[in-house]
């Protein structure tokens, strides 16, 4: 949200500076990302003079150039090459000449002969920016018709008044600072806090006339009160649309909105001065004088403001003559009913509208708005008939309007303000630093919170209505803090615990562990959205009923939960692909959702795919296609590093995978890997195989064991290897081989390892070939041929005897 240092001064007095005053902001919450300085630039503009475009044609050397004759006023014609989109012949624009010292972020620039792409330009047509009289840097200025070329820039500009737009950050729950008076207000309760000298001056309403002024010759009907609370409405007649003031049009360039007439500038300035969005219809285009607000059926046509014509959804509040609709209430004006040069009359519009069913109109029609901003996030609704009493004070000062009716105000349940009781204790307790009670109370009084009664140390406080943001104790608290200052809560020299050892393992701790261990064989890890597309049901073989709907969606790209990680790593590959990047090693941490018999159950995963060649070029070694085996690898060393047994593996039933298996531990699964359908794959932009593992992270966790760690030194005592080569039936695998010599009781045998397999036709039918090393050690002395032998020979009985095998 932009705001303008001067027009904040129009509310608060005070003598410290403007980065002070930033900082101060800052320190509420209202974080000011950058100032930057407008206006002030009339020492600039005595060498900028106004020019004559006599023509403008393309470069002959560059495409977004143009090459520019001007005419300024001295009979010669001046060539400036331009690159602006918006120069044409005919326009007066202001030249800055060579010797011209323009500013800039980085200081002052002066204008120089230049050659650009082989043409000679001696000059520059400037924008608002480059002139630092605004802050739209869209295109060139492009001056009125009646200018004489030559006149000088700075007798076309006010005196130059310096001012600053200021940028904050605006969090979504401030929706009481959404305006510089809101601004201002939040400002003078921190400064006055931290006894800095300061006056807070209020808007003033207090002129406006008494005088009745007879009933308002445009009727109003409200249908629906639960969607407009309040609505309020005056006429006005004899209005003369019109160029605004400069004073005006300046207030609004510097907060970056364009002046378009007298009319809408004033509701445009009301906006950002109270935060009170304000609508002005002609009233003479008002079908049956009536004004109707309510519901319009699913399916009716309604063309905006912009042009479109946009089919209602029926959940949009509507503005309505008697007729038609006219507007969008509190989102978007109608092509057909809005102030135009012509207009003479004006019905002018304030209300207070549900927050919830704004947001669904704005949302519906991907409609984005001043006005549907504050709207959406809840405005003061005791500052409807203040704001419009304003704005009809300025309308007759500067387009002469004449006041024709009373303020029509219709609110027939008026919100009322917020009850909250706060214990004082509680304050210590969250904040864990002592604040004076009197302080505490000095603080809520300043923000406008009235104690309406105080009994055992518990407050009882009536909150204002347009502090949506503060409903609980826990709100108060924060806003008790924000304004004594987080820099003023101290850091202890010194903190005093039990420490207390965890015995159980760390989920997030693991998560690391398990990241880093992918991410050291290449791997990187993405991030997408739990939200994601409708049409996925159809593409992904989802179970029917089981995805979970957005209510409101935002888009049709995020109207379901996410049934599975793959489609968002999917969707990864195939943006890797498009952009010369076929090697894609991906994994995510992320929950998938789903609705069984209408419970619903979300599950923590983990997501691994593997696409292209398992490893880079290089001239150590060729490249390898990733594979199946890859994959499983991965993932089989994901469970040893969480000491996870798997006791069964089984064709996995998921017809995502062209082929697939299920990983079982103790008859719970833990997952699935395989490589992925080539039919799906090719509907997401994917001509490669992939291969995706999802895992259950929430049941490894569970099953995670925490180990003891222990460490001892490496022997002084060498081993000794032995190697076997074993002829077997073709039906054993290395598994059962392994588990069996496992079982042999010797604390010799340190490591076994099966190192080639072989099958073809040199071996008997039905046999094959394994060759198995074995590494056996004492850590406390050297073995001897006779002890090696000795263990070696009661490995081949245990083959011998248990799976028939053969010596070769």
């Amino acid at each position: 949200m932009k705001i303008s240092y001067n027009w904040l001064k129009t509310y608060i007095d005070t003598d410290i500076t403007l980065d002070e005053i930033s900082a101060t902001l800052t320190s509420t919450g209202l974080e000011v990302e950058g100032v930057e300085q407008v206006g002030g630039a009339k020492k600039y503009l005595d060498t900028v003079l106004v020019g004559k475009v006599l023509s403008a044609v393309p470069h002959s050397n560059a495409d977004k150039l143009k090459v520019t004759k001007i005419d300024l006023g001295d009979g010669l014609e001046t060539q400036i090459v331009c690159g602006a989109p918006n120069v044409a012949a005919g326009q007066n624009v202001p030249v800055a000449t060579v010797g011209t010292i323009l500013p800039s972020p980085d200081g002052e620039f002066k204008i120089k002969k230049a050659k650009i792409r082989g043409e000679e330009s001696f000059g520059m047509i400037c924008s608002e920016v480059e002139l630092g009289i605004g802050t739209d840097n869209s295109g060139i200025l492009v001056l009125p018709e009646n200018l004489t070329p030559g006149t000088p820039a700075s007798q076309l500009f006010n005196d130059g008044e310096i001012d600053h737009e200021i940028e904050i950050g605006l969090t979504p729950n401030r929706a009481d600072a959404m305006s510089h008076f809101g601004v201002a207000r939040d400002l003078y309760a921190a400064l006055k806090t931290r006894d800095i000298a300061t006056t807070f001056k209020t808007y003033d309403v207090s002129n406006y006339p008494t005088s009745d002024f007879g009933k308002n010759p445009i009727s109003i009907e409200v249908k629906d009160q639960v969607a407009a609370p309040r609505y309020a409405g005056i006429y006005l007649k004899n209005v003369k649309v019109n160029e605004s003031p400069d004073w005006l049009k300046n207030r609004l360039k510097v907060i970056g909105l364009s002046p378009i007439n007298n009319v809408v500038d004033i509701t445009n300035y009301i906006l950002h001065d109270l935060g009170q969005p304000l609508h002005a219809f002609d009233a003479d285009k008002i079908a049956g004088n009536k004004v109707i607000v309510q519901k319009l059926a699913e399916g009716t046509k309604f063309t905006t403001l912009d042009g479109v014509e946009r089919t209602l959804k029926g959940h949009e509040l509507m503005i309505c003559n008697e007729n038609e609709p006219m507007c969008i209430g509190g989102v978007f004006g109608g092509q057909d009913s809005g102030i135009s040069a012509s207009t003479t009359n004006i019905f002018l519009e304030s209300a207070y509208f549900e927050p919830v069913t704004i947001r669904k109109g704005a949302k519906a029609h991907a409609l984005n708005t001043d006005a549907s901003f504050r709207f959406e996030r809840g405005i003061d609704p005791n500052l409807t008939v203040d704001a419009l009493k304003k704005a009809v004070m300025m309308l007759v000062e500067i387009t002469g309007a004449e006041i024709g009716s009373n303020i029509d105000d219709i609110y027939p349940n008026p919100i009322k303000d917020f009850n909250v009781k706060l214990r004082l204790a509680k304050v210590v307790e969250l904040l864990g630093v002592e604040i004076a009670e009197d302080k505490i109370k000095a603080i809520l009084e300043n923000l406008e919170i009235k104690i309406l009664s105080e009994t055992d140390g518990i407050l009882d406080l009536e909150v204002p209505a347009y502090r949506v943001d503060v409903q609980r104790d826990v709100d108060l608290i924060e806003d008790i803090l924000r304004i004594y200052g987080y820099d003023n809560i101290e850091i202890p020299s010194k903190f005093s615990f039990s420490y207390v050892p965890n015995q159980k393992v760390s989920p997030d701790k693991i998560e690391d562990f398990i990241a880093r261990q992918l991410i050291s064989f290449g791997f990187n890890e993405a991030m997408n959205n739990s939200l994601t597309k409708r049409e996925y049901e159809e593409i992904f073989f989802y179970p029917e009923g089981e995805s979970v709907a957005m209510l409101n969606p935002l888009s049709a790209d995020l109207a379901v939960m996410r049934r599975t990680l793959l489609n968002g790593l999917l969707e990864n590959v195939a943006f890797n692909i498009n952009r010369r990047n076929s090697d894609v090693k991906l994994f995510e941490f992320g929950k998938v959702y789903r609705k069984i018999n209408e419970i619903y159950e979300e599950t923590r995963c983990l997501g691994i795919t593997l696409s292209g060649n398992f490893n880079s070029e290089s001239w150590t070694g060729n490249l390898r296609k990733a594979s199946f085996a890859d994959l499983k690898g991965l993932v089989q060393q994901i469970f040893v590093r969480l000491d996870i047994q798997i006791t069964d593996e089984k064709p996995a039933k998921d017809d995502n995978f062209l082929d697939g298996i299920e990983f079982i531990s103790n008859g719970q699964s833990l997952g699935k890997l395989g490589i992925i359908n080539k039919k799906l794959a090719k509907k997401i932009g994917v001509n490669q195989d992939v291969y995706f593992a999802q895992l259950n992270w929430d049941a490894l966790v569970s099953l995670a064991k925490k180990h003891n760690l222990k460490y001892k030194e490496i022997s002084k005592f060498p081993g000794s290897r032995r190697d076997l080569a074993l002829l077997i039936d073709s039906t054993v695998k290395y598994e059962e081989l392994y588990k069996a010599t496992k079982e042999v009781k010797t604390n010799l045998l340190k490591a076994v390892n099966l190192f080639d397999v072989y099958e073809g036709d040199k071996l008997p039918a039905g046999k094959k070939s394994y060759a198995l090393s074995f590494m056996i050690q004492d850590e406390n002395k050297t073995l001897s041929d006779q002890e090696i032998d000795g263990l070696m020979n009661k490995l081949i009985k245990l083959y011998q005897e248990k799976f028939n095998a053969e010596l070769r």
